[in-house]
């Protein structure tokens, strides 16, 4: 592999490279519509790419391992002080059901794709687990799904360069959408047309979302120190659960997968604390601020091994996996979302957050001016976290046998 002009090992140089694109992407997303359309998070993805592919930054650093271990963790609870379990079933309204739909359609998508490539690649279960994960939760899905199969570290790589590509691809069409004629007429939308006929249809949304708020030192502290203390407790946990639960049969090694993935952990106590003490961290200043930020810096990394030659010589088959999973997804929920008269845009929202999760299916509704669908998007993008898993498990254990 090609030498990239900056080492792996440059430690400072690539944590300058991450932090300063993931501020220039929220820059500019805040800056211009037409960067606001696109969604912050999309261009932090698709930088990060560039720079990857024309060989600026490397593919690989323990710099990209250190936001996976640590701040991908830290940026789960923050982002989940306002999941409320109660408003998920009250807030989400309709939106819930589309979303659940869209599980089942991963789901369809991902077992009629194993069965599509099966024999070109050995071990698939293991990537259906992965991508089912990921593509009803997330990025975090994702990697508890790796561990928990046991991936092969080119696996999981090849993996995720498939992964990223067809996502950002599947974003672009997700945002095209709704400004196509042929699907206006099809089904309804109200949110384009609120958007569309109020006065302030040309400013920033984007902008306008995440403008600034009172905040103070104790409200930093609080939503920094709180994530730790949640992160630091929920593995420890997972350790001791690990430890504890028997592996000697399938039903004790779905359990001890369960209990001993710190990701499941960190989701289930930050939603327990997040409902049961909606003052305390349902209010928490600046935990949403703090953890966009991070998860813009975990947006740069996985857009990094998104290498369009590792695509061609390595991954190409797994490309194919990925965007039959993301295409059958979406036909279901397009034609159900029909049958059921969901809007368009819930039906859109629902589908980013099974394939994207709660981040960008907000991101998009943000940039979109769909400020209704904002909290359903990010709680059933949330509750996707914690059902993935589930889901993922299932279904790879079950191809695990064919």
């Amino acid at each position: 592999m090609k030498q990239a002009l900056i080492a792996s090992d440059n430690i400072w140089v690539l944590w300058a490279i991450l932090a300063g694109w993931a501020y220039v992407s929220i820059w500019l997303e805040q800056k211009y519509n037409w960067a606001s359309k696109i969604t912050g998070a999309i261009i932090a993805l698709i930088g990060a790419m560039v720079l990857s592919n024309f060989g600026i930054i490397p593919t690989e650093s323990p710099v990209y391992d250190t936001v996976w271990t640590y701040v991908v963790p830290m940026a789960i609870p923050m982002l989940l002080y306002q999941a409320n379990i109660k408003k998920i079933w009250k807030e989400s309204g309709r939106m819930l059901g589309i979303y659940l739909i869209g599980a089942v359609a991963t789901c369809i998508g991902v077992i009629v794709a194993f069965f599509a490539i099966k024999s070109f690649v050995p071990d698939l279960y293991k990537v259906a687990a992965m991508i089912c994960g990921s593509y009803i939760g997330g990025g975090v899905n994702f990697v508890a799904m790796s561990d928990a199969f046991g991936a092969a570290g080119e696996v999981v790589s090849a993996t995720i360069v498939a992964d990223n590509m067809v996502m950002a691809m599947y974003f672009f069409v997700l945002m095209s959408i709704p400004t196509m004629a042929i699907f206006r007429r099809l089904y309804k939308h109200p949110h384009v047309d609120a958007v569309e006929s109020s006065v302030g249809v040309d400013e920033n949304l984007a902008s306008k979302y995440w403008q600034r708020k009172e905040i103070s030192l104790k409200d930093i502290a609080f939503a920094f120190g709180s994530a730790v203390v949640i992160v630091a407790i929920s593995i420890e946990v997972a350790k001791f659960f690990a430890n504890v639960i028997p592996t000697d049969n399938e039903f004790f090694k779905v359990l001890n997968s369960l209990f001993g993935n710190k990701y499941l952990l960190i989701t289930t106590f930050s939603m327990l604390l997040a409902t049961f003490m909606p003052k305390t961290f349902g209010d928490a200043k600046g935990s949403q601020e703090i953890g966009t930020f991070l998860i813009y810096l975990f947006f740069v990394v996985i857009g990094v091994p998104a290498s369009i030659p590792q695509i061609i010589q390595n991954s190409p088959i797994l490309l194919v996996f990925c965007l039959l999973v993301v295409f059958i997804n979406l036909a279901i929920m397009m034609f159900i979302g029909k049958l059921l008269k969901f809007d368009l845009e819930e039906i859109l929202i629902a589908s980013n957050a099974n394939i994207g999760g709660p981040t960008t299916a907000a991101a998009m509704a943000i940039s979109k001016g769909w400020t209704k669908l904002v909290a359903p998007a990010m709680l059933v993008g949330v509750l996707g976290y914690i059902i993935g898993n589930y889901f993922a498990i299932i279904v790879g254990n079950m191809l695990s046998n064919l």
